[in-house]
């Protein structure tokens, strides 16, 4: 086995026969961009932080330099790549609908990183225009960190005939996890590509890959993914 059927194997899944190819069908198969926000892009001027603030500042870079330099430009690429070919690109971001954040999920409230408040109409809560939504797309926002909870992303999806959901986005480790794992309960094929993903830290970001894979999704790059796309 070699590439995507060898690669991010769990202790479960060592010696498993190797997974078969996904079947891809126009009409069927659709990308789902997972909160890539203004937020999570913007950083503060270094030179105006010192001590603990400045040490998280440069904790974040590497994240940050992946996402600049592997993961946007992979989306581009790969929502590119679907509009071509006639298959959908939805969007899903975290944002409240009041602007005091009241609607929020528990787990958006407490203490800590994840307390943001993003009022659905600021410029912090929209997608990342380098990757956002062209046309019509679909956008749907979440008070939570699973796309599928509190939206009615299911019930578009079924409305649209879609099987096959490729997951990109941000935090591998939480609402991309999420939301592979909903969608996996709901009974979709579920991709997740591994170059278009970014958690905190690469290897919180891979520790939650091995997770998933071979029970809630397939991960594979993205240059694996495109041989499997139907043809334009």
């Amino acid at each position: 086995m070699t590439g995507w059927k060898s690669a991010f194997r769990s202790f479960y899944y060592e010696g498993a026969p190797e997974p078969e190819d996904p079947v891809l069908v126009a009409g069927k198969t659709a990308l789902l961009v997972i909160d890539v926000q203004n937020t999570y892009l913007d950083r503060p001027d270094p030179a105006t932080l010192s001590g603990a603030e400045l040490a998280r500042f440069h904790a974040w870079t590497p994240f940050h330099e992946r996402m600049h330099g592997t993961v946007i430009p992979t989306i581009a690429r790969l929502a590119s790549a679907f509009r071509a070919r006639g298959l959908d690109v939805l969007y899903a971001r975290i944002a409240c609908l009041l602007p005091d954040g009241r609607d929020r999920s528990l787990s958006q409230k407490k203490p800590g990183w994840n307390n943001l408040l993003l009022p659905k109409d600021e410029a912090a809560s929209q997608i990342v225009p380098a990757i956002g939504p062209v046309g019509a797309e679909i956008v749907v926002t979440k008070t939570t960190d699973s796309a599928l909870t509190g939206t009615n992303l299911r019930l578009v999806l079924a409305n649209l005939g879609i099987t096959h959901v490729v997951c990109v986005g941000i935090f591998t480790d939480q609402c991309v996890s999420s939301t592979v794992r909903s969608l996996a309960d709901e009974s979709f094929d579920v991709i997740v590509v591994e170059d278009a993903c970014a958690a905190g830290t690469d290897d919180l970001h891979r520790r939650e890959l091995e997770i998933l894979n071979m029970i809630y999704c397939s991960v594979m790059r993205a240059e694996e993914l495109e041989g499997y796309l139907p043809a334009v």
